[in-house]
C-alpha cells in the first residue's frame, strides 16, 4: 500500500495536496525573499480542499459551480506561488516541481467539473 492517495478522491487529494504545501513551507529557508511567498502559498494551496469541502456542501447547483471555480482559482494561484517560490529559494526544487505538478493537474480537474456542472 502506498501513500499517495487516491487520484479519485478529491476530498482526500485535496487535503493531502494542502498538507504537502505545509510540509514545504516548514522546512524552507526563511528569507525577505521567501517570506511573503510562503504567506500567499499556504493560504492559496490550503483553500483549495477547503473550498471543495464547501462545493461539497453546496446548497444549490449554482453554489456548487461558484465553489468549484474558486477551487479551480486556487489551484491556479497556487501555480504562481509555488513559481516564485522555486525562484525565492535554492532549497527543494524536485518538492516543488512535485507540487506544482499536482496544482496544475488540480487546475484542469476543476477546470474540467466546472464546465461539465455548467452543461447540465
Amino acid at each position: 500500500m502506498t501513500n499517495e492517495p487516491n487520484k479519485y478522491d478529491l476530498e482526500e487529494r485535496t487535503a493531502k495536496f494542502g498538507e504537502d504545501v505545509i510540509m514545504l513551507c516548514k522546512i524552507i529557508k526563511i528569507t525577505i525573499y521567501t517570506e511573503p511567498i510562503i504567506k500567499q502559498i499556504l493560504r492559496s494551496a490550503t483553500s483549495v480542499g477547503a473550498n471543495y469541502m464547501e462545493a461539497n456542501g453546496a446548497s444549490s447547483k449554482k453554489d456548487f459551480c461558484h465553489k468549484i471555480f474558486i477551487c479551480k482559482k486556487e489551484a491556479q494561484e497556487t501555480k504562481h506561488w509555488l513559481r516564485m517560490l522555486s525562484s525565492a529559494s535554492e532549497q527543494h526544487h524536485d518538492k516543488i516541481k512535485e507540487l506544482l505538478d499536482e496544482a496544475i493537474q488540480l487546475s484542469m480537474i476543476f477546470h474540467k467539473i466546472s464546465s461539465s456542472a455548467k452543461l447540465n
